[in-house]
């Protein structure tokens, strides 16, 4: 098998034990990635590529082999990472105009992680614009292509990571999720998602959007990988990987009897009932459960991140208006205009929603299952609207069932569940209470280990 094979058939943990046992070097794997994202340059994937730098951190990693050095957890796996967490030295663009030029003062904690863990980082990823938008459009890079269809999204705002993922071009990525913009890429693209119990991950050094519920997340290949990715990111000593499993005996699934069960697609109701019978044929007890009003939270969701996001962009909306694209100008000019109480009231009733959650249908089960969207992946240009009721009802759309668990702040993740009638991916939703991550990731494991929906070869992309 040549490095550009293993790149696509192995994933992360296979790619790391492949370099720390000699089948591969590092620096094998990283010319294969950067020629891969070099091919695949019709994505749109990437904002740069970081081809000296990478290979010469992958030489490292292989002479530390040569010497007899311990490795560490990603030694020579090559990732790459959505363009707004920020490095000493290197332009960090945030997917806009305005920061264009901006380069960091300083090396975000988690991207200093993977760098001490030895990952190897190939360059910058495409996203939307200030982390504004959940279809993979932006007005001043373009729109991000799925890796299944061309013509497709690849959701957002974490685009290039769901693309460059989802390409086998990288192993992993980090991301952001505010309203589901890990999860959705992750779906949509095919590939496994996390979003991080709100707090989990610290925000140092990386763009800000919501300060409330912004967190950082990582996207793989599969829950295993996602799981050695948050044991080095999440820097707190837990070993993620300690709660992957083989079967799911013991566990309480809980299917909500309403909204996320709420106007489904014939496609994404049929592949969500089959994905609940594999959790039941590996042992997992499923009941019904009834939830607190989620449209509610959708809404409160709203009500918090706009202002919040509006507030960090005061000076440039007074400044520089016209530099903004016309979509992420309106959803801020929309938070600006909000009433203080409105958005004061909305982060109250948090705590009392959060405790409503806790108390009601996490009190009767381990995991809440969902599909991550109602409907299959859409077409790029269906979805690329840019103001008023038509961008708004896109927005709603795609993130009404992730939106409400950001608001909350509680853990969920999102692994493949089967692919459509136009072969594009679909994703089931697993959703925890705070801190569960391990428990989520260790169901997603015994999901995938049952089903072959991360197997599955990429098609060539078609002309769009």
């Amino acid at each position: 098998m040549s490095a550009a094979q293993a790149l696509a058939s192995l994933d992360l943990v296979a790619q790391a034990e492949a370099i720390a046992e000699g089948a591969f070097t590092a620096e094998a794997l990283t010319e294969a990635a950067l020629a891969a994202a070099h091919a695949r340059a019709d994505l749109n994937a990437f904002v740069a590529i970081a081809g000296a730098p990478a290979l010469e951190a992958a030489r490292a990693v292989d002479l530390a082999r040569a010497r007899g050095q311990v490795l560490g957890p990603l030694a020579g796996v090559p990732l790459a990472h959505k363009d707004m967490f920020y490095r000493q030295g290197r332009v960090s663009g945030c997917g806009s105009k305005i920061r264009a030029g901006f380069v960091a003062g300083e090396t975000c904690p988690l991207l200093a992680r993977l760098d001490a863990a030895g990952a190897i980082d190939i360059g910058r990823l495409h996203m939307a614009e200030f982390a504004m938008g959940p279809t993979g459009h932006n007005a001043h890079l373009g729109r991000c292509r799925n890796p299944w269809a061309g013509a497709a999204i690849t959701g957002g705002s974490s685009s290039g990571s769901g693309a460059a993922v989802g390409a086998r071009i990288v192993a992993g990525a980090l991301g952001s999720d505010t309203g589901g913009s890990v999860r959705l890429p992750a779906a949509i693209c095919g590939v496994v998602g996390l979003k991080p119990t709100h707090g989990r991950l610290g925000q140092q050094g990386m763009m800000g959007l919501s300060e409330s519920m912004d967190t950082a997340g990582p996207l793989a290949r599969s829950a295993r990988s996602v799981a050695r990715l948050m044991t080095v990111i999440a820097g707190d000593g837990e070993d993620f990987a300690q709660g992957l499993r083989g079967d799911l005996a013991g566990l309480t699934i809980g299917l909500p009897v309403a909204y996320y069960a709420d106007g489904l697609a014939a496609e994404v109701a049929a592949a969500f009932a089959e994905a609940v019978r594999v959790l039941q044929g590996l042992g997992a007890r499923v009941i019904e459960v009834a939830m607190p009003d989620q449209a509610h939270l959708a809404a409160m969701a709203g009500l918090v991140w706009a202002p919040e996001a509006a507030a960090l962009h005061l000076d440039w909306l007074r400044d520089r208006p016209q530099d903004y694209g016309e979509q992420v100008r309106n959803r801020l000019l929309h938070g600006l205009a909000m009433p203080a109480a409105t958005y004061v009231r909305a982060r109250r009733l948090r705590s009392a929603d959060l405790a409503a959650m806790l108390a009601g249908p996490l009190a009767r089960c381990d995991i809440l299952a969902t599909p991550t969207l109602r409907m299959p992946t859409p077409g790029g240009e269906a979805a690329g609207a840019n103001a008023g009721a038509a961008m708004d009802k896109v927005v709603g759309d795609l993130s009404a069932l992730t939106r409400p668990i950001s608001y909350l702040g509680l853990p969920a993740l999102s692994t493949p569940m089967g692919f459509d009638g136009a072969g594009l991916p679909l994703g089931l939703q697993l959703i925890g209470a705070p801190r569960a991550e391990s428990l989520l990731l260790g169901a997603a494991h015994a999901f995938e280990r049952a089903t072959d929906w991360l197997a599955r070869p990429l098609p060539p992309l078609p002309s769009t």
